[in-house]
């Protein structure tokens, strides 16, 4: 029996998943663990979730480190420190107890994922947001510059344009729609400066508790609040700009089609993000071909580590892994 396996795992600012396939494709084991996202963890904090992901997929597929030929690690802000980025590198080789490994961000598990592994362009709405594409073994990235002064689109981002929108309707800066008071109902608020307790307090949100009160505003919007859809149709507009930005990078040529996917737990929104996406990708461009994701993006990350050790995974026999 071959007992060769590729490990996938797709670190993220929220959660960090992990999966397991033989050489056929098929699901042999996968894990879910906390946020990977050294600048709030910390390296250690990485090691441990890594650790301990690992073993919990190999003992579920009753498989061990020695059976991996490839392992993909797509880690968040991979790339974005060099110092950091340098230890991040080292920290699987200490888990695996060898050197059959590659080390990347989290963007690429999204595109392999999304596209299995072909050409063209995928755009992660998480906790942050970022793009990344490849054309005829042309890569390039855009956005996911980070939360303070980039982000655009992402779940984090809707999340604060949403406690913008609320703060401005508890002053009657803004007529008060339902997005008040489904966050006085989330958050049990009697008083509405109360919630500063929640996002700067001692018990405070983390980066990616906040960005789960996107689901708050796509609430809000769906309840008819004005100012709430009009934060998912920016965010559609902004994760557009970045598809097209990396049209231009690949250098796609006019008339040729450019596929486009998408992942990250903004997008569990469905049309209230996808439509003013859409919009916005044609508006920019009728090459661009919006396309629902292939793959989730640890069985991505899996996929594209077959790939890198010379024994791509036909699509014929690649397991069905939803986003």
């Amino acid at each position: 029996m071959n007992r060769v396996t590729y490990l996938g795992v797709d670190g993220g600012g929220t959660k960090t998943r992990f999966a397991l396939i033989d050489a056929d494709g098929r699901l042999l084991g996968e894990a879910e663990l906390g946020t990977t996202y050294h600048p709030h963890v910390g390296l250690d904090g990485v090691r441990a979730i890594l650790a301990e992901g690992v073993t919990a997929v190999l003992g579920t597929a009753g498989r061990t480190l020695a059976d991996i030929g490839h392992a993909f690690f797509g880690l968040p802000a991979y790339g974005e420190d060099s110092r950091a980025t340098a230890l991040l590198q080292a920290c699987p080789a200490a888990i695996l107890g060898h050197d059959r490994y590659t080390c990347d961000n989290d963007m690429v598990c999204g595109w392999a994922g999304s596209l299995g592994c072909a050409d063209g362009i995928n755009i992660v709405a998480g906790t942050g947001s970022i793009g990344y594409g490849q054309r005829q073994g042309l890569a390039a990235r855009a956005g996911g510059w980070g939360e303070a002064f980039s982000d655009e689109g992402s779940a984090y981002w809707i999340a604060m344009r949403g406690l913008n929108a609320y703060s401005r309707m508890s002053d009657g800066r803004l007529p008060r729609g339902p997005l008040h008071a489904i966050l006085n109902a989330h958050f049990q608020l009697d008083n509405d400066l109360d919630i500063c307790a929640h996002v700067y307090g001692g018990n405070s949100y983390a980066r990616g508790d906040l960005a789960q009160l996107s689901r708050q505003v796509a609430e809000a919007a769906r309840a008819g609040d004005g100012v709430a859809a009009t934060i998912f149709r920016d965010a559609g507009h902004e994760l557009a700009g970045i598809c097209d930005a990396l049209r231009l990078a690949l250098h796609f040529e006019a008339g040729e089609t450019v596929p486009v996917s998408h992942s990250g737990g903004a997008f569990n929104a469905d049309e209230l993000l996808l439509a003013p996406l859409r919009e916005a990708l044609a508006a920019a461009s009728t090459d661009f071909d919006l396309r629902p994701p292939l793959h989730a993006p640890h069985y991505g990350a899996a996929l594209y580590a077959a790939r890198l050790a010379g024994h791509p995974v036909q699509a014929a026999t690649r397991a069905a892994v939803a986003p």
